[in-house]
């Protein structure tokens, strides 16, 4: 077993209601500065990106082992944004977390920017891995994991999934082989909003019963609230422990989650607010922290 690199921090060893607090208002600021991006760039995806953001802010600012100032370090914990057209979040998340200056985010989607529609592992430290077309990510960080099983690596490999992307046969096939290969060091968490590009996911292509469907693919499932930090974070945990197969984290998450009329709202999927409308997103998110 490879020791951990000294550079790589150790994840928050403060109390539980201290981290949760803490990811709570991460998420919070990711909300924020994510709509502030999007208005400005005068395209996005708001609804995944605040559906996925507590989630985010809790491996970003708590649970993975990572250290900007070594990105690359042989013994950092992988994190797959398989969902590759929600960076708002991502990127939220990376300048919080120190890989790039957070004024950088005012480029987004600007021309020569480095913060694309679709994170490119070649522009951005932090970034593991090039994704945006669904179905492509999830079966990278399977091959990931398997080179840290063959290696004996201490790091763990962490994937974060739509659940419309689940509609893709690569996506299966990924989770096939990575329960034969018995990956306990993999732990895919999906984004369970119910809603896709223009419908629910159940009237495009049925998903139900998800949990079952994982379970008789070979893998560990437990099924959370997506916007609890504490019960993120507590999974999380768990998720680490030794075991002989994948783990797979069923987030309950509302598409626009923490803004009222985006929430659980299809169209939201991608688009722009208009003045009024980011002004009382803006408002709604910060009555939220009072």
């Amino acid at each position: 077993m490879s020791s951990i690199s000294t550079s790589v921090p150790t994840r928050n060893p403060a109390s539980l209601d201290a981290r949760a607090t803490h990811v709570r208002a991460r998420a919070n600021w990711m909300r924020r500065r994510l709509l502030k991006m999007i208005v400005d760039a005068g395209q996005g995806h708001p609804g995944g990106d605040l559906s996925a953001a507590d989630i985010i802010a809790a491996l970003y600012f708590d649970s993975l082992r990572i250290d900007p100032a070594a990105p690359n370090a042989p013994d950092r914990d992988r994190f797959v944004m398989s969902k590759g057209h929600c960076t708002g979040a991502l990127y939220t998340a990376l300048a919080g977390a120190g890989f790039f200056p957070e004024d950088e985010l005012d480029t987004y989607l600007q021309p020569l920017s480095r913060l694309n529609g679709h994170p490119n592992r070649a522009y951005l430290p932090g970034v593991e891995t090039n994704t945006g077309p669904l179905g492509h990510g999830f079966p990278v960080a399977v091959g990931v994991a398997v080179a840290g099983q063959i290696d004996r690596a201490d790091y763990h490999v962490f994937v974060l999934t739509g659940d419309g992307e689940l509609q893709e046969g690569s996506m299966w096939e990924a989770a096939m082989f990575a329960a034969h290969r018995g990956l306990g060091n993999l732990t895919v968490i999906v984004d369970r909003n119910g809603l896709q590009q223009g419908a629910k996911t159940e009237d495009t292509n049925s998903l139900e019963p998800l949990a079952d469907k994982w379970r008789a693919f070979g893998w560990e499932v437990v099924g959370i609230d997506g916007h609890d930090p504490a019960t993120i974070l507590t999974t999380l945990d768990a998720a680490r422990q030794p075991r002989s197969r994948p783990c797979v984290i069923i987030a309950d998450t509302h598409k626009g989650q923490g803004v009222s009329f985006m929430c659980d709202q299809a169209g939201w999927h991608h688009g722009v607010p208009n003045a009024d409308q980011y002004a009382q997103a803006i408002a709604e998110l910060e009555a939220e922290m009072q």
